[in-house]
């Protein structure tokens, strides 16, 4: 079983930028897939970006650009870096991983994964 912990959540203008954190504990993060979610007030969970068992990145159509995201194998972690925040990007946001063997599961679905973080908060305010 693998423990995460998201930081660098807060409050932030929009059009800056952030970068999120997700540090692993009880397993290494890079044999298996990883992700981010993020979740608005009244709006169900959605997929960010994630990093699949084989090393491709894989981003939500709505990044365009802005959201980057890299894991650092020494470390342990996966980050979320996004620029040009939007007002409507408030949203609890979510590191997911999975180590399901042999898994060919839709990188871009919950369902896909088996362990969650608590989550960051990000607000943007206008």
């Amino acid at each position: 079983q693998v423990n995460l912990a998201e930081s660098g959540g807060g409050l932030v203008r929009a059009g800056e930028s952030l970068t999120l954190s997700c540090a692993a504990s009880g397993r290494t993060l890079s044999s298996g897939a990883r992700g981010w979610f993020r979740q608005a007030p009244g709006q169900e969970r959605e997929f960010v970006a994630a990093i699949t068992r084989r090393g491709r990145t894989v981003y939500a159509d709505f990044v365009k650009g802005r959201f980057t995201i890299t894991g650092d194998n020494a470390k342990n972690t996966v980050d979320l870096r996004i620029n040009s925040l939007k007002f409507e990007e408030t949203a609890v946001y979510y590191c997911a991983a999975s180590f399901r063997s042999g898994s060919s599961s839709d990188p871009t679905a919950s369902t896909s994964y088996d362990d969650w973080g608590q989550g960051t908060q990000v607000t943007v305010s206008s």
